[in-house]
């Protein structure tokens, strides 16, 4: 099962080209963040909070036990990036690891939860901490359970 709907490429070049690449070769290639091997991404698919067009983008694949984290951290910028408004309104995602997309249902994680994601986000990807440090808001780490219906 996937998401359908019309499909609109982001403005960021880089993040259109990344996807491209992804997709076209199964996840076999463009399947780092800046070709470095120790920051594996994955492609999430989510529907437009707004516009409802099915949005795609490159996140670092941080995965434990059939759940995956998905760190709006934006860079440590001030506000959140477009796609956690997107987990919001439309919590239902595809998520492509590899070949083949499935769909898993986003929730925010909070409390011991979140620290403990957190926790293994950054020992992934230790820029996360800095991003934190960055901004005053809580970066908010989603996690994404397999849809089973």
């Amino acid at each position: 099962m996937t998401l359908h709907g019309e499909y609109e490429p982001s403005p960021s070049a880089w993040v259109r080209e990344q996807v491209e690449a992804y997709e076209a070769s199964g996840g076999r290639e463009a399947n780092t963040l800046r070709d470095r091997p120790e920051w594996p991404i994955v492609v999430i698919t989510s529907r437009g909070a707004r516009t409802g067009k099915l949005r795609k983008n490159p996140v670092m694949r941080v995965e434990s036990g059939g759940v995956y984290a998905a760190v709006a951290s934006k860079g440590g910028a001030p506000e959140h990036p477009v796609w956690y408004y997107n987990f919001l309104a439309h919590p239902v995602v595809e998520l492509q690891d590899g070949d083949t997309p499935h769909l898993y249902r986003a929730r925010i994680a909070e409390g011991a939860e979140r620290a403990e994601w957190w926790d293994r986000c950054v020992a992934l990807y230790a820029p996360y901490a800095e991003y934190q440090e960055k901004t005053d808001r809580l970066i908010p780490v989603f996690l994404l359970e397999p849809v089973t219906e």
